[in-house]
């Protein structure tokens, strides 16, 4: 099968929220809200204890021995214990970043009809739609996304990346060319912290999948009834997360309770995904995020995930596993695993959980 064509879910075809928030209703539909919404109490944001960890790119790389193995274990910390790090000092340049943001921002702001040219294609996850959603039934989330895969370029359907309007589509080109070197370095670092052969990551995630992911959340007449993204791990390696506009809404679980994230200026969000956990044996942790949604704004946000190529398969890393720390994941196909994730609602980390060893089947 061509690489272009080829497709690895389906989501069910629903309507779409910016034009639902546009009526200015007084209430959401039924279909949105959510009665089972997770009750763990949700953090305020004061306090310097329930901020997510903060590593600095620089002082990895630094010359000074002291200082980059201070970071290396800031970083190796963050990734155990939290699952989440804020980068600073990334060297992504922030007239970059900034171009960005207003493009996606400016594809938003588009009429319906000039959005719709992208929209998910019958069978097919990526274009403008929604994600995951498998069931006439099933509850949604209040937000909108343009999704499709950036890297590597063979794989970009030829009626998406290529057809955007301009200057989005350059924009999108450099970002991501940027950001595949920001996480291999970022890779590379987490397999020194972890004492990994270097070529066990390598070999996974240097021509690897890299797809993104750019989510609108729309204002809510209602947003304590809704969630712009239901509670989920990410199914990807690594997750770089930006902040699309002044709006919060990001939501981490931590011992039992929901943290917000409060972005700093120029950083990237960074969190560990299924597949690392996977990779790693359990060593770090894919963690539990959500987004929450504002009663009087619009949230942006831009997710870039980064995963093994697709024509290899994946698991607990040789150099890990030894008769004392046995493999509790399992080997599988990244086209079999991408299948399976895609064919599922979000739902916690019940895909991942569906990995472990003990646990034959899907």
């Amino acid at each position: 099968m061509d690489p272009k064509t080829r497709k690895l879910g389906r989501s069910l075809k629903v309507p779409f929220v910016q034009e639902l928030a546009k009526e200015n209703p007084s209430s959401v539909p039924t279909r949105y809200i959510r009665p089972d919404k997770d009750q763990c109490p949700t953090i305020s944001n004061g306090g310097s204890f329930h901020q997510i960890p903060v590593v600095d790119m620089q002082c990895l790389f630094s010359s000074a021995v002291e200082v980059s193995d201070l970071e290396l274990q800031k970083l190796h910390s963050a990734c155990k214990k939290w699952g989440f790090f804020q980068l600073i000092n990334h060297e992504v340049s922030s007239s970059l970043v900034e171009k960005l943001k207003s493009e996606v921002q400016g594809f938003y702001n588009l009429p319906m009809a000039e959005k719709n040219k992208y929209g998910q294609e019958r069978g097919d996850v990526e274009g403008y739609g929604q994600a995951f959603v498998k069931s006439e039934e099933q509850k949604l989330d209040w937000a909108d996304m343009l999704c499709m895969i950036t890297q590597p370029e063979d794989l970009r359907k030829p009626h998406l990346f290529p057809k955007l309007p301009l200057p989005l589509r350059e924009t999108l080109d450099q970002y991501s060319r940027k950001l595949k070197i920001l996480a291999i370095k970022v890779l590379e670092q987490m397999t020194k912290a972890l004492g990994m052969k270097l070529e066990d990551m390598t070999m996974l995630f240097q021509e690897g999948l890299q797809s993104m992911r750019m989510n609108n959340y729309p204002p809510c007449p209602q947003p304590e009834l809704v969630m712009g993204l239901c509670p989920h791990s990410d199914a990807a390696g690594l997750t770089v997360v930006l902040q699309g506009n002044e709006v919060e809404g990001l939501q981490i679980k931590k011992a039992g309770a929901w943290v917000p994230v409060v972005p700093l200026p120029n950083a990237f969000i960074v969190n560990v995904g299924d597949i690392l956990e996977i990779v790693t044996n359990g060593i770090y942790k894919s963690v539990e995020h959500r987004a929450t949604v504002n009663l009087h704004s619009e949230r942006l946000s831009i997710a870039t995930f980064f995963s093994p190529k697709l024509n290899g398969d994946m698991g607990p890393a040789p150099s890990l596993i030894t008769p004392e720390n046995p493999a509790i994941f399992r080997r599988i196909s990244m086209i079999d695993y991408l299948k399976a994730f895609f064919s599922r609602e979000l739902d916690g980390k019940s895909f991942i959980d569906a990995m472990r060893t003990q646990i034959e089947d899907f």
